[in-house]
């Protein structure tokens, strides 16, 4: 069987749980073959490929996956102090650079302490600098920029989108509560 240009890259990558992200070249390949590696994962794995206009990743009904749970809780913290530093969290996600002492010292002064203390890999400055440097870099979420400087790809969006449906639902909820 002949398979398309860069298979085992793309199959490597997102078996990793790396996002492959628009402006990587492996995406306008996976893309042009989007049927095929839809049902190549699915028959192959069980998993399911999601392919959006920024990002391409898979997902699994039986995992038991912490990690992007953390990923989740650190963007919300994040957003959250940016957004209280003044700063439009959005247009900083999609643009900025971070410093590993800047992100460790928001968490660090973060009123959401006990959401931190709760979490392993964000209850210490040493671990959200690891946790930024390691997780995010290795998914594919942060590139590294030199000197300790990091930029966010494109894979933020979908932990941001998951923020937001989830702020919507506990409002849908709430707002069902009332009546």
């Amino acid at each position: 069987m002949t398979f398309p240009d860069n298979h085992k890259e793309i199959v490597r990558m997102l078996m990793d749980g790396k996002f492959i992200t628009a402006d990587d070249t492996l995406f306008e390949s996976l893309d042009k073959k989007r049927d095929f590696y839809k049902g190549f994962f699915l028959q192959s794995f069980g998993y399911e490929l999601i392919i959006t206009l920024d990002y391409i990743y898979l997902v699994s009904d039986e995992t038991q996956e912490n990690t992007s749970r953390d990923i989740a809780i650190f963007f919300a913290i994040l957003c959250y102090e940016l957004d209280k530093d003044g700063k439009n969290f959005l247009t900083e996600l999609r643009h900025a650079e971070f410093h590993l002492d800047d992100i460790a010292d928001y968490f660090k002064k973060s009123s959401w302490t006990d959401v931190i203390n709760a979490n392993k890999q964000l209850n210490t400055p040493e671990n959200v600098r690891r946790f930024v440097s390691t997780i995010l870099t290795k998914r594919n979420i942060a590139i590294r920029q030199g000197n300790e400087r990091y930029t966010f790809t494109k894979a933020h969006k979908l932990f941001i989108d998951f923020a937001k449906e989830l702020a919507s639902n506990t409002q849908n909820e709430s707002n069902t509560d009332m009546h």
